[in-house]
């Protein structure tokens, strides 16, 4: 056990471009706060947008939507698609291909989303649907 590490907290005021073209406030990651297995970001999907077709190589993903109502894409050609609402808890296993979006025209989507990866972008990969 190791009793003199610090607490770390993290405040982010602007967001940071992303590989899956989307707003993101970063919290918690290496850079930010030296984790090792863990990130946890603020994602916003804004009215009528969505995100690049993509998948995480070698990490899953867990989401908690926040705000608003998205539909997103997934699986082999993002032939299959799941709706999910404010309230809704999500899992993305590793390596699955999948594209959110928001239903709404008018309001943003609010989604706080981590990963077992505290680099996140760096396992992003761009998915091209046949």
């Amino acid at each position: 056990m190791e009793l003199d590490k610090d607490i770390v907290t993290v405040r982010p005021e602007v967001t940071t471009d992303t590989i899956q073209k989307l707003p993101n406030y970063v919290g918690i990651s290496e850079a930010t706060a030296g984790a090792k297995g863990i990130s946890m970001n603020i994602v916003v999907i804004p009215p009528g947008a969505k995100a690049e077709p993509h998948f995480h190589n070698g990490f899953e993903t867990a989401i908690y939507l926040l705000k608003g109502r998205v539909e997103t894409f997934y699986g082999e050609n993002l032939a299959k698609s799941v709706v999910n609402e404010a309230g809704d808890f999500i899992f993305i296993p590793d390596g699955v291909p999948h594209q959110p979006r928001n239903l709404s025209d008018s309001e943003p989507a609010i989604a706080l989303v981590s990963r077992n990866d505290p680099n996140e972008q760096e396992s992003v990969q761009v998915y091209r649907p046949e």
